[in-house]
């Protein structure tokens, strides 16, 4: 069985690349460990493997108060051979693991900031793993876009961003949300910045909603941003797809700062002026009234990513309000309702809907003193004639006339005279 392990163990040489001392270093390392897990074992000891038979040994050691060994006996246990084998199957097996994340990291250390293409494997709220072909990668839930859907099976593209050597879980991290997994994209098409005949100044992200790049061109005969957008727009179109929507700004870049920030400002036009403070890096922005709310943004957000592109805070105002200065509202004419007893004059006409129950024994009483001291022979109006009435019940709609009642008072005077 020993020599047959070592026949294994050459053969990962040969494959693999893993030297068979290397393993045996490894596997008698555990087989130390192993030994001192055994009922009764020394509690110190060291193993021993020909690198020709494969055979193993086992000697126990005494050690004085400085470390020194001043005594040693062979104490291989009578199952050792069984131990041996499990042992050395979890160290090969260690081992592979840890020469393939080697080999992984010696490929890929150098290549952070490049375009890879992956197959998603698994994910999760934490992260997504990627089938690179040749590794596997991690895309952390930080690295995603907002809000993107990644399926299972789905191919798609990631920026390098860190190769680890060390630690758990594969050793390259990839990223779709980091500002330069768009320059990547655009690399990827666009010649032209290969070629270093335009350049990408500066690129201000949201990922998932909106990214902001400033092109340069090395020759004036080159439109950098006709570059980027391609025929038709077929090269911007091609970086949209792989960001599933997300828009992209193209602006120039241009070394005179207040002609840069009214780019940065696209998709406005006509911006009037912009003054800039070197010192403060601050400009302000002058734009017409109706392209106020387009320079601004949704939320603020064309504004905010213009400031991110030029390293300016920027403050927008209207062409109708240039100095900023705060906008009084204009005093409205008010309409006050007046209650209508406050309206109507002393002598204006009131019409009264008098709805009036009272006890039959109350009407009674107030009839009997109430008897009128003179009769006038007179036409009393139909509202008294009412009144008049002892046993009825009263349930009486009037409505009197100022003029009316004045009239009849003026009567009853000139009779008691």
């Amino acid at each position: 069985m020993h020599f047959e392990m070592m026949e294994a163990l050459e053969n990962l040489e040969r494959e693999r690349g893993i030297p068979v001392e290397t393993i045996l270093d490894a596997l008698a390392n555990a087989l130390v460990s192993a030994y001192k897990r055994s009922p009764g074992a020394a509690e110190e000891a060291r193993v021993t493997i020909d690198p020709d038979t494969g055979e193993m040994l086992v000697y126990a050691q005494e050690l004085d108060e400085d470390g020194n060994v001043v005594r040693e006996w062979e104490d291989t246990p009578d199952d050792f051979g069984r131990i041996a084998a499990q042992t050395a199957k979890q160290v090969i097996q260690q081992r592979l693991r840890d020469a393939k994340r080697e080999q992984v990291f010696d490929r890929y250390q150098g290549r952070q900031g490049d375009l890879v293409t992956g197959i998603v494997q698994q994910v999760d709220h934490r992260y997504a793993m990627l089938d690179l072909g040749d590794a596997e990668a991690i895309m952390p839930s930080s690295e995603r876009i907002p809000y993107e859907r990644l399926d299972r099976g789905a191919r798609v593209k990631a920026l390098v961003l860190e190769v680890r050597e060390e630690g758990k879980g594969a050793p390259i991290v990839v990223s779709r949300s980091h500002p330069d997994f768009i320059k990547a994209l655009f690399e990827l098409e666009v010649p032209e910045l290969i070629e270093k005949v335009v350049e990408i100044k500066a690129i201000a992200r949201e990922p998932g909603h909106r990214t902001k790049l400033a092109v340069f061109s090395n020759d004036p005969s080159v439109d950098p941003v006709g570059a980027c957008v391609g025929a038709r727009g077929s090269r911007v179109r091609q970086v949209v797809n792989e960001l599933r929507g997300e828009k992209v700004d193209l602006v120039q870049y241009r070394d005179d700062q207040k002609q840069f920030i009214a780019e940065a400002l696209s998709p406005v036009r006509g911006v009037r002026e912009v003054r800039i403070d070197e010192e403060e890096k601050e400009a302000i922005v002058i734009v017409p009234d109706g392209q106020l709310s387009l320079a601004i943004g949704k939320e603020g957000q064309n504004a905010r990513l213009a400031a991110r592109l030029t390293g300016y805070r920027i403050d927008i105002r209207p062409e109708s309000n240039p100095e900023g200065l705060p906008i009084e509202e204009p005093e409205a004419d008010v309409e006050v309702e007046v209650p209508v007893e406050a309206e109507a004059p002393a002598e204006a006409d009131i019409d009264v809907d008098v709805e009036v129950e009272v006890p039959a024994e109350a009407e009674v009483e107030a009839e009997a003193e109430a008897e009128p001291e003179v009769e006038v022979d007179a036409e009393a109006p139909a509202e008294a004639e009412a009144e008049a009435e002892p046993e009825a019940e009263v349930d009486v709609e009037v409505e009197v006339e100022v003029d009316e009642v004045a009239e009849v008072e003026a009567e009853e005077g000139e009779v008691r005279e």
